[in-house]
């Protein structure tokens, strides 16, 4: 294996273990005198550290969406399978990643609300996602016929897409609800915004850079698994 291959997984694993370490270790009190120490947040407290795990899973779900897209627009002006590969790879990670941050913010919502469901505006919006983009799984598994489903997924993840932004960022926003930075938000606003300070900002960030290149990964082994399934099947007919 080259050196290459080697020293961003390394540079992954020492993001991930510090993210965690720092995400769940360290303390949170009312004055920080210490880089390893965040301050506290009224409304949100301990429960603040879950923006280090939560909002990197619903980013990279945005980012997969996105590409999916990006590589449905490829296909469709090339024709080349391979795109909707690399298409159907991000829609699955896509999905994969919309659910953790559905996960996530389910826990967050049963210390804080009281229950893991509220159907609160964000929680809403996320599970319309997850119905629109499960709906185009069970599109691709309905058509054999692999140029066809390569075209119709295409159409169908461009359209999709131009809903991501409305149901991520601007409903759960312009309407009132529980979660921080709703419109009726007066508390989590520092949080929401990106705010924070210096050493919880500086381990978001670490947090975001981390989950990226774990997204990176994924997807070109998701792709390469894709291609060699492909191969293998047509092989066997």
């Amino acid at each position: 294996m080259k050196i290459k291959d080697i020293w961003w997984k390394v540079l992954l694993f020492i993001l991930m273990t510090y993210v965690i370490v720092a995400g769940i270790a360290f303390p949170i009190v009312k004055s920080p005198s210490t880089w390893y120490e965040f301050p506290n947040i009224p409304g949100l407290d301990e429960k603040a550290k879950i923006i280090f795990f939560h909002v990197p899973t619903a980013w990279l779900a945005v980012i997969a969406f996105l590409m999916a897209m990006i590589y449905g627009v490829k296909y469709l002006r090339k024709q080349n399978l391979d795109d909707d590969a690399k298409s159907n790879a991000a829609l699955q990670l896509g999905m994969i990643f919309c659910i953790l941050a559905t996960v996530t913010g389910s826990i967050w919502a049963k210390f804080t609300w009281g229950a893991f469901w509220h159907w609160d505006p964000r929680e809403t919006s996320i599970f319309v996602l997850l119905l629109i983009y499960g709906s185009l799984f069970a599109l691709r598994s309905a058509i054999e016929n692999e140029d066809k489903r390569a075209k119709l997924s295409a159409v169908y993840s461009i359209i999709a897409f131009l809903t991501v932004p409305f149901f991520i960022f601007i409903m759960p926003r312009i309407m009132p609800g529980l979660h921080p930075g709703s419109a009726d938000d007066v508390n989590s606003g520092p949080v929401v915004d990106f705010q924070m300070n210096p050493n919880m900002q500086m381990v978001f960030y670490l947090s975001l850079i981390a989950f990226t290149i774990l997204y990176s990964w994924l997807w070109k082994l998701s792709y390469k698994s894709i291609i060699i399934k492909d191969k293998l099947s047509k092989k066997l007919i």
